[in-house]
């Protein structure tokens, strides 16, 4: 308890109880929600009205919220108001907590780049605390030009998990699939030499497949783990075993300092060397350049934008449509983007939800003109007779617009430069004042990744006008849209991306309508890359498909599939990637690849990743609250609509084959 808590409890003199809700919430089947139970006691205590009309009112209110879910839930919450009557218990305050001594936060050590440990300590600690409105204008001197430094949301190590994932090597088959489906970026591998290794004795660790020379180890953050357990449900393990097992927080905190020493060893060249980093394995040995941010635990949305920053986070620009992913990806105080032990990392903003595409299409054009002007100059290095600069201004022109020639060739071309500017001594010549005018650009040497994020609300109908405006002009760019198949940030109202059958707000009885077929517009225009992707269905299609957008000379959408707290997944938000899964299996979504590049090759450009379906479609909906709610309260109705649906589901399947085939 903070020291303030501590003396006003024993200098008020205050009554103190506790009650132990998340372990009674865990036993009757409610998972992590405990405001039911903390509800219950707090009538108890407070004496505001008799506690026999609170019990009523509560289990009233209960059966009006839930029985549409059914009645387990609904008993499950009648459970849950009579233990916390029941499981109150007092404490002894103790009297040496008068005299409790603050201890300020803001004085703890800090490390880091310098304009980042500056805003954790003036804006972010005490925004954090909740004194935002006593900061002085002063405090943000360095933040005036509106901008915040990335990177922040590190600082903030929360540790709000029951239960996190504990590693067990000797079940562990190295395949990094805990690591890409995190939400968080809690969990991640660390390659190490033996004799790297050699500084963590008491760290866990096993000879590397397919390194000799080097150790393997997986590394958690327990201060920043929100505890979901997607880690455990993808974990293939051995024989029946799995490598990550779900346990007490206060068992875990020792893994810390392991975590914290995994990011030194993060981008290994030799690592990347034998696992390409477009790869599932070999991405996840990349620093995620997306980490701990305010996201559900076990959200559907963060794991891709995570991946992406893995892939291409070191030379992205990000504009980001209002909706969830402005408020997990860009929340004041923190930022959950950050950068490589080099610096570089996703530039991200937020315009207006409506204008999210037309936002990032004025991204990539300002790019691309200002890139243009730069090579004017730098022609004219290449065209002029002093080889010092003009072979690797050759060789950067020949690979400008090749994301990983361009890094090489830019480091080159600078280093040139930079001693060609040394050697003029700052003679006047023109060549001199237009190597100094290419150095203040350096900056733009690297091809830079233009995405667009936002979620179906955005996509499907508030900024649809501007995505299709965008996809139309032909400009690089890289769309990816989010879909929850609900307004998620809002509350889960209803979008044209809702599905058949499906309880929203604005669709209390089911939506009678079919989903928008955003992909099949896309396709349309034939030179816009398109793809449908589920994460947890298809590891490597995901993957595939995102590099394959990126590496587009032209514009390119990304439809992924993300399973929301919306959906009232009865396994709970954590098995959000078995549902991705289950979702593809039964043919609630199809995955598939539109390539334009193959039709320039006299290919098909359709290709459809997703087999045929072999699960059951109606098992698969009412696993979801969202459709078995429809069945409780308009059964008959539910009947006509889930049919439809999957009549629905079905044709757009053998509509996709023929494409295919053809």
């Amino acid at each position: 308890l903070p020291a303030k808590v501590k003396r006003d409890l024993a200098r008020k003199k205050a009554n103190f109880y506790i009650v132990d809700a998340v372990s009674i919430a865990r036993r009757l089947g409610l998972g992590g929600r405990t405001n039911t139970v903390l509800q219950s006691a707090f009538f108890k205590l407070a004496n505001i009205i008799p506690l026999e009309d609170a019990i009523k009112y509560m289990k009233e209110a209960a059966h009006k919220s839930f029985f549409k879910k059914g009645q387990a839930i609904v008993d499950m919450n009648y459970a849950a108001i009579d233990e916390g009557v029941s499981a109150v218990h007092k404490v002894d305050v103790p009297a040496a907590w008068a005299d409790a001594v603050d201890t300020n936060p803001g004085d703890a050590e800090i490390t880091g780049r310098k304009e980042v440990v500056d805003f954790v300590k003036k804006i972010m600690i005490p925004v954090n605390a909740q004194q935002g409105d006593k900061l002085p204008v002063s405090a943000f001197v360095d933040a005036a030009d509106g901008t915040f430094p990335q990177g922040t949301a590190a600082y903030e190590k929360r540790g709000v998990a029951v239960d996190i994932p504990e590693w067990h090597p000797e079940n562990c088959i190295q395949c990094n699939f805990c690591s890409l489906v995190c939400p968080h970026a809690t969990i991640r591998p660390a390659a190490m030499t033996d004799e790297d290794a050699k500084a963590y004795p008491g760290m866990k660790l096993l000879p590397m497949t397919g390194m000799p020379g080097y150790q393997f180890g997986v590394t958690v953050s327990p201060l920043d783990c929100l505890g979901c357990g997607s880690c455990v449900q993808v974990c293939p393990g051995k024989k029946g075993e799995k490598a990550l097992v779900m346990k007490p927080f206060d068992t875990q905190l020792e893994q810390q300092k392991y975590f914290d020493a995994s990011y030194k060893f993060a981008d290994d060249p030799a690592v990347l060397a034998k696992f390409k980093p477009e790869t599932v394995k070999g991405s996840q040995f990349k620093q995620p350049l997306f980490e701990f941010s305010g996201a559900c635990a076990g959200c559907g949305e963060t794991p891709y934008a995570k991946l992406i920053t893995q892939l291409f986070g070191d030379r992205m620009f990000i504009a980001n449509a209002t909706g969830c992913s402005s408020i997990w990806g860009g929340s004041a105080p923190s930022m959950p983007y950050t950068v490589n032990k080099e610096g570089n990392g996703p530039a991200w903003a937020n315009s207006l939800f409506e204008d999210n595409a037309e936002y990032g299409l004025g991204m990539a054009i300002a790019m691309r003109q200002r890139r243009e002007k730069l090579a004017e100059i730098v022609r004219k290095f290449a065209d002029s007779d002093y080889a010092l600069v003009s072979e690797p201004a050759k060789l950067w022109l020949a690979s400008m617009d090749d994301a990983e020639g361009s890094k090489a060739a830019s480091k080159a071309l600078t280093a040139a430069l930079e001693q060609a500017v040394k050697e003029c001594g700052s003679c006047g010549c023109e060549l001199d004042a237009l190597y100094k005018k290419a150095l203040a650009m350096k900056d733009l040497f690297v091809k830079k990744s233009i995405w667009i994020f936002g979620g179906d609300g955005w996509a499907y109908d508030i900024g649809f006008g501007g995505l299709d405006h965008a996809l139309a002009t032909g400009e690089d760019i890289n769309i990816f849209v989010f879909d929850t198949e609900v307004y998620s940030n809002t509350g889960g109202q209803s979008s044209k991306s809702t599905n058949t059958g499906a309880v929203a707000q604005f669709a209390a009885a089911g939506k009678s309508q079919k989903k928008k077929d955003l992909a099949a517009i896309a396709m349309s225009y034939g030179y816009v890359y398109v793809a449908q992707v589920a994460m947890g269905a298809d590891y490597n299609q995901c993957i595939k498909a995102l590099n394959e957008a990126e590496r587009y000379k032209g514009p390119s959408l990304i439809l992924g599939y993300a399973p929301c707290i919306h959906h009232g997944i009865k396994k709970g938000l954590g098995t959000s990637q078995l549902e991705e899964k289950a979702a593809v299996a039964c043919g609630y979504w199809h995955t598939f690849r539109f390539n334009p590049e193959l039709a320039k090759e006299g290919k098909n450009p359709f290709i459809l990743d997703s087999k045929e379906p072999t699960a059951s479609y109606q098992d698969f909906i009412r696993s979801e609250t969202r459709y078995s709610a429809l069945q409780i309260a308009f059964p008959d109705r539910a009947n006509v609509l889930f049919g439809e649906a999957e009549v629905q589901a079905k044709e757009k399947y053998n509509k996709l084959k023929k494409l295919a085939e053809q």
